[in-house]
Formats: structure tokens, C-alpha cells, sequence
């Protein structure tokens, strides 16, 4: 499993749940169910990590959730 966050919400508009991909630009997947759409989008995270490898583009550090304290 990547360690990039992921967003999942429900689209009317795709009629599907969507896996968003903030810290990859362009990043996500969809699927009929949640399970299915963060599926897709481990597959996505690798597509998209192994081509910007290819073509020598920068990779984002996983950000994580950071917490602040007082």
C-alpha cells in the first residue's frame, strides 16, 4: 500500500466512488464500490510513479497527515 493520501468521496456526476490523489498531480481512480475505487487507485499511484520515472519527472515525498500540537 502507497503512503500518499488518498481522498474517496462519491460522485453523482460518475455515478461512482472516486479515489483522489492530491499529492500526484492528475492521480485517481474510480470504482462501483470504495473497495474497488481504492484498488483502482493503488494501481494508479504505481502508472503514475513508474511514469514519471520514465520521463525523469520529480516525485512528491509522501506528506502524510502531520499533526500540530500546542
Amino acid at each position: 500500500m502507497s503512503k500518499y493520501e488518498i481522498i474517496l468521496y462519491w460522485s453523482d456526476e460518475d455515478g461512482a466512488f472516486v479515489a483522489d490523489v492530491p499529492e500526484l498531480s492528475g492521480c485517481m481512480a474510480h470504482g462501483e464500490t470504495q473497495t474497488e475505487a481504492l484498488k483502482n487507485a493503488q494501481s494508479a499511484i504505481k502508472l503514475w510513479l513508474k511514469t514519471a520515472k520514465e520521463f525523469g519527472d520529480p516525485i512528491p515525498e509522501p506528506k502524510g497527515r502531520r499533526l500540530a500540537y500546542a
